[in-house]
């Protein structure tokens, strides 16, 4: 596959790393302002470097849109009149809805994707969904998503509360890792042990529920005696409002993507 990535910010990167390390491409172009940023990436097989967006749709067939939502709309007017049916738009921009696209570059092949950072480590679980000309290129978008972790196709309708659960999520967990490595801390770990058996244990849960198919209460019972420590613990935290905290932030940044695509 001939991929392009406009705009290699953070996200970009990420999925940039997991393309090049799962040997994902026949060629790659990175696209980015401030090309020289990038510029050392050049020293991977096939991969072109450049801050000319129009270039790189020339030499793609798969254009994966990683730009700020107020940026898309310049890039797509900018590289529009390149567009063939070759070209299959894969959009991972916050709030920038499929119709929105159509409008600018009209009747394409549109999905819209939205992985995490954990691409960088093929870890990714990234949502999708496509117009309706799209539905015939989704199984591309597929292909590569799923070498770069795990992918799901929903409604588009749904895309704003999974870049909350998904994309957010990953900073969500990583605030619950600390939290749980300062505890260890405090418990007399040093700093590195203390990360490494917070990582590792939150590895070994979501793994646990992944091979199993369990809900997670069922996992939790497991561990959970009767006058016991864990019930103890987890008593604590909901009485100081875990759950309740996980959730409520979720719906503010639920409310916050919903406020962005509005404007």
């Amino acid at each position: 596959m001939k991929i392009a990535i406009l705009g290699t910010g953070n996200l970009g990167l990420s999925i940039a790393k997991g393309l090049i390390f799962s040997n994902a491409f026949t060629s790659l172009y990175l696209t980015k302002r401030n090309a020289e940023g990038i510029k050392d990436y050049e020293e991977y097989s096939k991969v072109k470097v450049t801050s000319d967006n129009r270039e790189a749709v020339q030499n793609a067939d798969i254009l994966i849109f990683s730009v700020q939502p107020t940026q898309m709309e310049r890039i797509l007017e900018e590289i529009k009149d390149l567009l063939t049916e070759k070209h299959v738009i894969i959009s991972t921009v916050t709030g920038f809805k499929i119709p929105r696209i159509e409008e600018i570059v009209g009747d394409q092949f549109i999905i819209r994707s939205m992985p995490n950072t954990a691409i960088a480590v093929g870890k990714s679980m990234t949502c999708l969904c496509s117009n309706e000309k799209g539905k015939k290129r989704i199984a591309i978008a597929e292909a590569i998503f799923n070498r770069l972790g795990t992918s799901i196709i929903i409604p588009e309708n749904k895309m704003q509360a999974a870049t909350v659960i998904c994309a957010s999520g990953i900073a969500f967990w990583m605030r619950l890792i600390r939290a749980t490595t300062q505890g260890a801390v405090q418990l007399g770990f040093d700093a590195k042990d203390a990360q490494e058996l917070s990582m590792q244990t939150c590895l070994g849960a979501a793994s646990l529920l992944i091979e199993s198919g369990k809900h997670p209460e069922e996992e939790i019972d497991k561990v959970t005696t009767p006058r016991g420590c864990t019930i103890e613990g987890l008593n604590e935290m909901e009485h100081n409002g875990l759950s309740s905290s996980l959730i409520k932030g979720l719906q503010a940044s639920f409310k916050k993507i919903n406020n962005i695509s509005e404007k």
